[in-house]
């Protein structure tokens, strides 16, 4: 009689763990280009000097390296210097109000502000300054984005996009490896065959492999830039990992346009002991659109030999979801193993 009773407890206490259990949701998170100018009325020759113009609003604040017959404006609560034009003579000086002559020839436009505010210190509390170029010796270029010295340079003469490149340092460590130059529609078609046209924009762009520049010799890729030119590189495109893995997160790309999902899983460290490997999601982002679609993939018949690999591409979202069967099975024999000797003394009373 005792036994029986014991045993119908066990029953008892094993179908409120089952409920307990099976109630537990699981649960999981997942995670634009320069503006336009208007038309520059400029000759063909780079060299020419450009009339008056406002710099994109959008850009960063630029490294231009400023020169003899470059014009700035300034912006500063002296009203002395404030918005007024101001050119830098033959010998790379510039002569201001209350401030008096400052070489400003091979410095950035930071460079000079942060000089100038030294200056004006002496006369007023607190002084700001902005400069603007509005007038360039020669016409620039701008390089927007994950450069290692993104900034605002001038076109000497014709200069390609590798040389270029490498006046700005190359890229940044987290970039991506497709540079996008855009040009404006008075200045050509960029002349190579993946180049789209914007009627609406009046631009031209293309997207440059840097893998194509660095394995060809003389690739067709390296363009010779042209005035006002914007070239542009994005952070390194990822995909992102969540889910029963060992470590959550994003992986970069780098140079590759995919990373297989066992590659992927290696590197956030594998799947945990509870994950549900026949259910293994891919969240793919659907072109033009906020939604995903979804691909179920079952790891362990790639695992096994049983199915190819699978390529993750730019900002797939792989999810590695919880075998709940696995832990409540998991959990009720801990229980039952820390019970065990309770549970022999009872019966064998």
């Amino acid at each position: 009689m005792h036994l029986h009773g014991t045993l119908s407890y066990m029953k008892c206490f094993t179908f409120i763990l089952f409920s307990s259990l099976l109630a537990v949701a699981p649960t999981h998170a997942q995670q634009q280009p320069a503006g336009q100018q208007q038309p520059a009325d400029t000759g063909q020759n780079p060299n020419q000097t450009a009339p008056p113009r406002e710099l994109p609003p959008d850009l960063i604040r630029p490294n231009y390296v400023l020169g003899p017959n470059d014009q700035i404006l300034i912006r500063s609560n002296a009203e002395e210097i404030n918005e007024k034009p101001f050119r830098i003579d033959a010998e790379g000086n510039i002569n201001l109000p209350l401030v008096g002559k400052v070489h400003a020839e091979g410095m950035s436009q930071q460079e000079l502000e942060a000089e100038i505010v030294r200056r004006l210190k002496e006369y007023i509390r607190n002084p700001t300054v902005i400069i603007t170029p509005t007038v360039f010796r020669s016409l620039p270029v701008f390089f927007v984005g994950q450069f290692a010295r993104p900034g605002i340079y001038g076109l000497q003469g014709k200069r390609s996009l590798v040389e270029m490149l490498v006046q700005v340092g190359g890229l940044a460590p987290n970039a991506s490896r497709h540079i996008k130059v855009t040009r404006r529609v008075e200045y050509g078609v960029i002349p190579l065959p993946g180049a789209i046209e914007d009627p609406e924009k009046k631009t031209s762009s293309v997207e440059i492999s840097l893998g194509s520049l660095r394995e060809n010799v003389n690739p067709a890729e390296d363009i010779i830039l042209e005035p006002f030119d914007v070239i542009t590189v994005e952070r390194a495109e990822q995909v992102y990992i969540n889910g029963e893995v060992g470590k959550t997160g994003a992986i970069e790309l780098g140079e590759r346009d995919s990373i297989s999902l066992l590659q992927a899983l290696t590197q956030a460290g594998g799947l945990s002991r509870d994950a549900k490997r026949a259910k293994v999601r891919i969240l793919r982002p659907i072109l033009n659109s906020t939604m995903r679609a979804e691909i179920e993939i079952d790891v362990s018949k790639i695992y096994e030999g049983k199915a190819n690999d699978f390529p993750l591409l730019p900002n797939d979202v792989l999810y590695v979801p919880r075998s709940y069967k696995r832990v409540v099975w998991t959990q009720l024999g801990s229980i039952l193993l820390t019970s065990g000797p309770y549970i022999i003394f009872t019966l064998v009373r």
